[in-house]
């Protein structure tokens, strides 16, 4: 186990009574200041063999194959070969440390098309955004104070804001679209992840074997079967009646059981249409965009 030797001002963990209860206006938090790089420590002599980028990784690399809840300073100073006092020299706490990995998780900006006007951009924009979390489930444990405005996550704002350049609305505006996008994203991650978890849980019970069990080694099919929304209509036909649920019998009753007209090549693309639309109807009520404009 390495130690890093590099002399700091401080060699015990942070905790909250290390932080200033008041901050004078218009002063960031430290953590969020060390995250753009405008707070790091000063150091004397040379340059340590331990980065930061070592230990946000560490910890990604940990998350990625066991949750988030392995994420411990003690478990990412073992990953990378040190003691956890060393990691403290770089990350004042496991609170700093998720909100570097979660602007760290954010570091790729997506592949846009180039033409097709606003809305082809922003659809690929909010579907990229859903595959991460998706990809990444462990996103969706991180507490949202551990979310704060990092450089690579106002690169993806400033990527949607590039697209509604030609866009004719002010500044606020187009921050509020990006954060209803946002919102969107957000609820379709956590539907896909959290039912996703459910039928693994689910699968690994039946097949006996034990809970750490990753999803890779789990029968594909039998993941499907045991999504907590497969057995929807089964239930509607064999528990319930048309005098306690008469909307949605009536509404059954009618529909010819064919393909809906609406996007319908997975329920994602179906989500974002939906909430484009509403965008769209949006930005033509307020003069935005002409009659014509994709």
């Amino acid at each position: 186990m390495n130690a890093d030797t590099t002399p700091e001002p401080a060699e015990r963990p942070q905790g909250p009574a290390d932080q200033p209860q008041d901050r004078p206006a218009g002063e960031l938090p430290a953590a969020v200041r060390r995250l753009w790089g405008a707070a790091a420590p000063r150091r004397r002599g040379p340059k340590p063999a331990l980065s930061v980028a070592q230990i946000v990784q560490a910890a990604m690399d940990l998350a990625d194959t066991e949750g988030l809840a392995a994420v411990s300073m003690a478990r990412v100073a073992d990953a990378v070969g040190y003691t956890p006092m060393a990691l403290y020299r770089h990350v004042s706490s496991k609170e700093e440390l998720l909100a570097m990995m979660a602007d760290a998780v954010a570091a790729d900006l997506p592949d846009l098309p180039v033409d097709g006007g606003w809305r082809a951009g922003l659809e690929a924009w909010t579907r990229a955004q859903i595959a991460l979390g998706v990809r990444r489930p462990w996103m969706m444990d991180l507490p949202l104070t551990a979310a704060p405005p990092g450089p690579n996550r106002v690169r993806w704002i400033d990527q949607a804001f590039g697209v509604l350049r030609p866009v004719d609305l002010p500044a606020d505006e187009k921050l509020a679209v990006v954060g209803l996008l946002a919102q969107h994203v957000l609820g379709e991650i956590r539907v896909h992840v959290e039912s996703r978890r459910a039928a693994a849980d689910q699968v690994r019970r039946e097949a006996g074997l034990p809970d750490g069990t990753p999803e890779s080694e789990l029968d594909p099919d039998a993941l499907e079967a045991a999504s907590p929304y497969a057995d929807f209509e089964i239930v509607l036909t064999r528990y319930a009646d048309p005098a306690t649920y008469p909307n949605l019998f009536e509404a059954f009753a009618t529909w010819p059981g064919t393909a809906m007209t609406a996007p319908s090549d997975d329920d994602i693309a179906f989500g974002i249409a939906t909430v484009l639309d509403g965008v769209e109807a949006y930005l033509r009520r307020r003069g935005a965009i002409g009659p014509g404009a994709p």
